[in-house]
């Protein structure tokens, strides 16, 4: 689920730019530019994010959202 919470608890991902679909990354410093949205950095709540189609609602898409990276991001985190 897509939530606003505290920064220590989350990642930030930053919607990217160019062709369709557009690619989600992780931004955990909260630096790149553009519309963002807060996922906790675990697992479950990216499933769930996924399913529920949250992020194109929180970066307020109808394109095709590439979410590979954060997949990535969250398998290769510590705390995942």
């Amino acid at each position: 689920m897509v939530l606003a919470a505290a920064q220590a608890d989350t990642t930030s991902a930053a919607r990217g730019d160019g062709a369709a679909p557009l690619r989600v990354t992780p931004d955990p410093r909260s630096r790149l530019a553009g519309r963002g949205a807060w996922l906790h950095p675990s697992q479950e709540c990216f499933d769930q994010a996924v399913r529920r189609r949250a992020f194109a609602r929180a970066l307020r898409v109808s394109a095709a959202l590439d979410v590979s990276p954060i997949r990535e991001y969250l398998a290769a985190s510590p705390q995942a």
